[in-house]
């Protein structure tokens, strides 16, 4: 096979992982020493296997085997959470596309910025100034506070310059700007955005003299890039003189304008006022627009209940007379864990009730005042609660309903604590967050990191909902006195991390934020951080920024054999949970493919890639038994010339044991399903093609003894075998023998539970 990728992947394919020397992988961490060719372990020199060393490297891959079979639950269960549509007001799930163009690295088409941009209103003078520094500089920087439309405005500032037909590039958020200033592949008439940007991992990474030299070569190739950021990008020098700051549009200006551009509504004298007063109040142009949609599509009525927001103001209500410790703590409990079952929910509140009484003893103030007034004890807290007086405590903000728990059938359903809107979970957290101070988030947090200690899997899940909750109004704090101490920790800490880090993507200001605490972790910050940070690049963070997470699971791989064994798990896990995403498949597949086309023969980076191309084709699907080549084979069109080329380069290697074996598996599993006939046929051409006529011929024989063993001998294996190979009635020619037995071993295959075959 040649060792370079297929030219007809197209010009989005990964140029490979490539990395500033600042973030090469250490000695110490297992980066040097190149094995031999094929996949020779890359564990750690035997030379220092102590029995106590062995038991630890053992006790540490058995608590990251626990912390995997965690995600996989984990993703089962909450699949649309993690690959929905982000929603700015809340999670949106389902599967497709981002609710905002440019969130996620990639090209934005024009239509995409059309829709975007269909009710945008330039602010002024922010826009006219904006624009003017694009002009001059090719570079401009946007700052202001979240959901103030920063991200349509740079749209439209680079649409403007560029005319309507243009396609723009969305850069990544996490040191984007740094691998752009070292860049020479700025291409000539483009639009960059790099939207949320929250800063290099490295200090000083971007200084004024490579903004400059950036500007300078934008400018050159009339090229333009905006950048939207916090308010605290102002303050970095080196690109200070870039910046302007954006506010919203007027809002009575932004309605009007809506109005004009939708189909005609008339006002009910009766709620005019009221209307436009709540129209007045908002600060948010995606409200406004949402109001005047709202208006036109279905009336009066229906806008005023989408700018009125009564669970606001009933979360409001509920907290304007100071409620006593009783009520408020399995209410700030419930924040956390919400729809567990209730007595295990009666459980944690108790124990929460016991971090608060400790605190309170220890002479600080009690948490039921959070404005200094007299407030009620902790005294009674554990003795009064009850079933009975817990759809007394928050009227209309706390119900309870039957669910069943995970696995178990209707009649196994018990009774589970709930807020009565998914928005109150959010509202509640917020207003404990602005009300309360250090006497309740101390022992809050301390009770948190229990949960995360000790916690079963549906509490953790919870916890680091509630967390991601908290952390769109306490990023810092949530990062510093959580996030942290739990990446480091125990699998469990580490777990509750990761999910933590998923949730937050629900959010769009917050999912750039997710993914600069994970690169964080990457290098230099220990092998437990480094595998927290592996298992967070799945899920919906791996998704939302695909290229950065396989680059960063690419590099990890070349880490010690505990970091680079989680990575490949990660990247196992990333395809498992893109299986109803084809682009996303092609897009890994493709991927993988590239890295090992790039390596030298013999090295150690093949190796490695090798490795991991196996262990993604034994793998089975995220909810069944099933290969998973099996069902993307199936469902994923054009699949098979990926998979094709993978299984050819893993049967030139010391893997082709097992690389035979996860095909005969699949075709088992495929042998009744006559609808992927062709995709079989397209998968040998596409083997074929990447191998030699010896190398096929021996794949031929080999191929048909494994199909006799007892794992695989299914009644019409054979006979898609066949179709795969052609016919398997045939033997190796006997001058080829001798020869083809040095490139496809006869024996062990592997049996389907991971045995040998007699």
């Amino acid at each position: 096979m040649a060792e370079t990728s297929n030219p007809d992947d197209g010009p989005d394919v990964p140029s490979g992982p490539a990395f500033d020397e600042d973030v090469a992988p250490s000695a110490q961490d297992g980066a040097g020493g190149a094995p031999e060719a094929g996949e020779d372990p890359l564990g750690p020199d035997p030379g220092a296997d102590t029995d106590l060393e062995r038991r630890k490297e053992q006790d540490e891959r058995e608590e990251d085997d626990r912390g995997y079979d965690d995600l996989r639950r984990v993703h089962q269960l909450v699949n649309n959470n993690f690959y929905g549509v982000v929603d700015a007001a809340g999670a949106a799930f389902g599967f497709g596309a981002v609710s905002s163009p440019g969130l996620a690295p990639g090209t934005v088409v024009p239509e995409e910025t059309d829709r975007a941009l269909r009710f945008f209103v330039p602010p002024q003078p922010c826009y006219d100034e904006a624009l003017g520094k694009l002009r001059e500089n090719a570079l401009v920087v946007l700052t202001g506070p979240n959901h103030c439309g920063r991200g349509a405005g740079s749209l439209a500032l680079l649409r403007e310059i560029l005319g309507k037909e243009a396609r723009l590039r969305s850069l990544s958020p996490a040191n984007a700007l740094a691998e752009l200033a070292a860049s020479r592949d700025l291409r000539p008439g483009q639009g960059y955005v790099i939207l949320d940007y929250v800063g290099e991992l490295h200090i000083g990474a971007v200084q004024a003299f490579g903004i400059g030299r950036l500007s300078e070569e934008l400018r050159r190739k009339g090229s333009y890039l905006v950048i939207t950021a916090g308010d605290t990008t102002r303050r970095r020098l080196a690109l200070r003189e870039h910046c302007v700051a954006w506010q919203a549009p007027a809002p009575f200006e932004l309605f009007e304008h809506c109005r004009g551009e939708l189909p005609h509504a008339g006002f009910e004298p009766d709620a005019e006022k009221e209307l436009l007063e709540r129209v007045g109040e908002q600060r948010r142009p995606a409200d406004v627009v949402a109001a005047a949609v709202a208006l036109s599509q279905e009336g009066m009525e229906a806008a005023l209940d989408t700018l009125r927001d009564r669970h606001r103001e009933q979360v409001q209500e509920w907290f304007r007379t100071p409620p006593s410790a009783d009520d408020l703590l399995p209410l700030a409990a419930l924040a956390f864990l919400e729809g567990i079952p209730e007595r295990t929910f009666e459980k944690e509140c108790a124990a929460l009730a016991a971090h608060v009484r400790s605190w309170e003893q220890s002479g600080e103030t009690p948490v039921a005042e959070p404005d200094g007034s007299t407030g009620t004890s902790l005294g009674g807290v554990v003795a009064d609660q009850s079933r009975a007086r817990w759809r007394d405590r928050a009227v209309g903000l706390v119900t309870t309903e039957y669910r069943p728990g995970p696995g178990r059938d209707v009649g196994r359903s018990e009774r589970r604590p709930v807020f009565t809107s998914p928005r109150i979970r959010e509202l509640v957290i917020a207003e404990l967050h602005d009300l309360y101070g250090y006497g309740l988030w101390y022992p809050l947090r301390q009770w948190l990191n229990d949960l995360a200690l000790q916690g079963d899997l549906d509490t953790r899940t919870e916890v680091a909902r509630g967390v991601a909750l908290l952390a769109r109004y306490a990023l810092v704090d949530v990062d510093e006195n959580l996030l942290k101490v739990w990446s480091e920790g125990i699998t469990s800490q580490r777990v509750t991390a990761a999910l933590t880090l998923q949730f937050m993507c629900d959010v769009e200001h917050l999912a750039p934020q997710a993914l600069n605490i994970v690169l964080g972790w990457v290098d230099r910050s220990g092998a437990g951080r480094a595998v927290t940070a592996a298992m967070a690049l799945t899920g919906r963070l791996g998704s939302f920024y695909r290229l950065e997470a396989l680059n960063w699971l690419w590099f990890l791989t070349h880490r010690g054999e505990r970091i680079a064994s989680s990575a490949r798990r990660s990247l196992v896990l990333l395809l498992q949970t893109a299986e109803q995403d084809s682009e996303r498949v092609l897009f890994i597949l493709r991927y993988v493919r590239t890295v090992i086309a790039k390596a030298a023969p013999g090295s150690r980076e093949r190796s490695i890639a090798l490795k991991t191309a196996v262990q993604l084709l034994e793998a089975v699907r995220l909810d069944a038994t099933e290969p998973l080549t099996a069902a993307l084979l199936r469902t994923v069109p054009d699949s098979e010339r990926h998979l094709g080329a993978l299984w050819a380069d893993v049967l030139h290697s010391t893997n082709r044991s097992r690389a035979v074996g996860a095909l005969c598996r699949t075709l088992v599993q495929l042998r009744d399903d006559p609808s992927v006939t062709g995709a079989v046929r397209e998968l040998g051409e596409s083997m074929r093609h990447a191998m030699s006529q010896r190398q096929w011929a021996a794949l031929c024989y080999h191929l048909s003894i494994a199909l006799k063993h007892p794992d695989y001998a299914a009644p019409g294996a054979r006979e898609l075998a066949q179709v795969l190979l052609g016919s398997l009635r045939g033997r190796a020619p006997a001058d080829s023998r001798h020869s083809t037995a040095s490139v496809v071993s006869v024996v062990p295959f592997p049996s389907a539970q991971g045995g040998r075959s007699k």
